[in-house]
C-alpha cells in the first residue's frame, strides 16, 4: 500500500472482532436482534464460504455492481482469491495491476475468515485509489469499509460496524 504510518490497525481489527462475535452469536444461538447503544437491530445473514473458489465468485459479483463501479474506479481492476498458508489473518496486496486477497482457509473445521466481513474489509482495501496517500486502516478506509457492508451487507450491518469502530476510537472518513 503505502508508507503513511496505520495508527488505527489494532483498534480497527478489535472492532472487527467485536462484530464478527456478535454474528457469531446470532448464528450460534438463532436471536438476531440485539440492542447496541440504546438502537434495536435485526441482524442479516452473513455469507459464509467454503472455498477460496465461492470467496473469488463473490468477489467478482460484489466488484460488478454498479454502485460501487460508479464509485470506485478501482473496482475495474480484477481481484485474485488465493489461500494464505498464516491462520492469524486474510491480507491485501497490489504490486502494480496486480491485487490479492489471502484468505486463511480451514484449521480443522473451523474457517474463521471464510466470511462476507472479512472479504469486505479486504475489498475495501483494493477500492483505495493506488494513488492515495493514506493510512491502510485510516479513516479512508474505515469509510470504505462501512460503505461496503452498508451497500451488501445493509444499514443494520453497517450501524454494528460504524458504532463498534467509533467505541473503539477508530476514526472514520
Amino acid at each position: 500500500m503505502n508508507a503513511v504510518r496505520d495508527s488505527q490497525r489494532a483498534r480497527v481489527y478489535d472492532a472487527d472482532q467485536l462484530v464478527r462475535n456478535a454474528f457469531e452469536r446470532a448464528d450460534t444461538t438463532g436471536v438476531r436482534q440485539i440492542e447496541v447503544f440504546g438502537s434495536h437491530l435485526t441482524l442479516p445473514v452473513e455469507r459464509k464460504f467454503a472455498s477460496i473458489e465461492s470467496v473469488q465468485s463473490y468477489v467478482q459479483k460484489v466488484l460488478a455492481l454498479g454502485w460501487i463501479q460508479q464509485q470506485w474506479p478501482q473496482a475495474s481492476v480484477p481481484v485474485a482469491v488465493r489461500a494464505r498458508a498464516g491462520q492469524s489473518a486474510a491480507h491485501y496486496e497490489r504490486t502494480g495491476n496486480r491485487a490479492v486477497i489471502a484468505v486463511p482457509t480451514h484449521v480443522g473445521s473451523r474457517a474463521w475468515a471464510l466470511r462476507e466481513l472479512v472479504v469486505l474489509h479486504e475489498l475495501a482495501h483494493h477500492l483505495q485509489s493506488p494513488d492515495d496517500e493514506e493510512a491502510a486502516h485510516g479513516p479512508q478506509f474505515c469509510g470504505r469499509y462501512v460503505e461496503l457492508v452498508d451497500g451488501v451487507l445493509g444499514a443494520e450491518a453497517a450501524f454494528l460496524l460504524r458504532t463498534t469502530l467509533a467505541e473503539c476510537g477508530v476514526a472514520l472518513g
